[in-house]
C-alpha cells in the first residue's frame, strides 16, 4: 500500500503529536461540534437553554452578565478578524503592522479582562446565592473551568508576547494555521512553531468548542426571532365574582 507523500512531510516536519495536535484534533473538535449541536437540537430540544436564575437573584447578575456578555462579543469579533483576515489584506487597506498590532493589542486585552472580570462575577453569585448555587450542575462546572482557563491562557499569551516579551505575531503562524485547517489542507508545522502560551490557548480552545454542545453554551447560537411574531398570551378570569367595572369589547369572560 502506498503512503501518501503529504502526511509522511507532516510527520517529519513536526512529529507524530504534532500532526495529532494540530491536524487531526481540529477536525474531530469541529464535527463534534456540529454533529453534537444536531444531536442536541433533535433530542433535548427543551433543554436548550440557559436555565436563567434571574427569579432567584438579579443584582450580582446586573453586574457580571453585562461584562461577560459585552467583553466576550469584543473577543469573538477579534479573534475572527485576526484569525480569518490575512496580513495581506489589512496592509493593501492601508492598516500597518504597528498600528494593528497596538489595536489589538489594547482593545483585546481590555475586552479580555472585563470578560475575565464578568466570569468571576457570575461564579462568586453562583457560589455564594444558596438557589443559585443548587440550580448549578456539574456540567456548569465544568463549562465555567474551560471558559477560565481558555480566556486566562488567551490573556496569558498576550501579555507574555507584548507586554514581558519581545513580541509575537500570531498572524504568521496561527492564522495561517486556521485558515489551513478550514480549507482542508491542515499545515500543522506552522503551529508547532507558535510560543507554548498560544498553543496552549488554541487546546483549550479546541476543548471547549468539544464541549460546547452538551453545556448551556447552546443558546449562544439561537435567537429568540419568534416571539416577534408570536401572537400575545391573553389571559381570562372564569371566576364571576371577580371585578365590578363592565369588561372591555374582545375581554369578555368566556364562561
Amino acid at each position: 500500500m502506498t503512503v501518501p507523500a503529504r502526511p509522511l512531510a507532516l510527520a517529519a516536519e513536526t512529529g507524530a503529536g504534532g500532526v495529532l495536535l494540530w491536524a487531526v484534533l481540529p477536525y474531530v473538535a469541529l464535527a463534534v461540534f456540529v454533529l453534537g449541536h444536531v444531536w442536541r437540537y433533535r433530542y433535548d430540544k427543551f433543554g436548550w437553554t440557559t436555565r436563567s436564575s434571574q427569579l432567584y437573584e438579579s443584582r450580582l447578575l446586573r453586574i457580571g452578565s453585562p461584562l461577560f456578555h459585552f467583553g466576550i462579543l469584543v473577543v469573538l469579533l477579534g479573534h475572527v478578524g485576526g484569525l480569518l483576515v490575512p496580513k495581506s489584506w489589512t496592509e493593501a487597506a492601508g492598516v500597518g503592522e504597528h498600528t494593528y498590532h497596538v489595536t489589538a493589542v489594547v482593545l483585546g486585552t481590555v475586552a479580555g479582562v472585563c470578560t475575565l472580570g464578568g466570569l468571576a462575577v457570575l461564579v462568586y453569585r453562583r457560589r455564594t446565592v444558596g438557589p443559585v448555587f443548587s440550580a448549578t450542575t456539574r456540567n456548569d462546572k465544568a463549562m465555567y473551568a474551560l471558559l477560565t482557563v481558555t480566556i486566562v491562557l488567551g490573556l496569558a499569551a498576550t501579555a507574555a508576547a507584548n507586554a514581558v516579551g519581545g513580541g509575537h505575531d500570531y498572524r504568521e503562524t496561527v492564522s495561517p494555521w486556521f485558515r489551513s485547517i478550514l480549507l482542508l489542507r491542515p499545515d500543522p508545522a506552522l503551529m508547532a512553531g507558535a510560543p507554548v502560551l498560544f498553543q496552549l490557548h488554541a487546546l483549550s480552545a479546541l476543548l471547549l468548542f468539544t464541549a460546547w454542545p452538551f453545556t448551556r453554551l447552546v443558546h449562544m447560537l439561537t435567537a429568540p426571532l419568534g416571539y416577534l411574531t408570536r401572537p400575545y398570551i391573553v389571559y381570562r378570569s372564569r371566576d364571576t365574582a371577580l371585578g365590578t367595572r363592565a369588561p372591555r369589547r374582545g375581554w369578555e369572560r368566556t364562561g
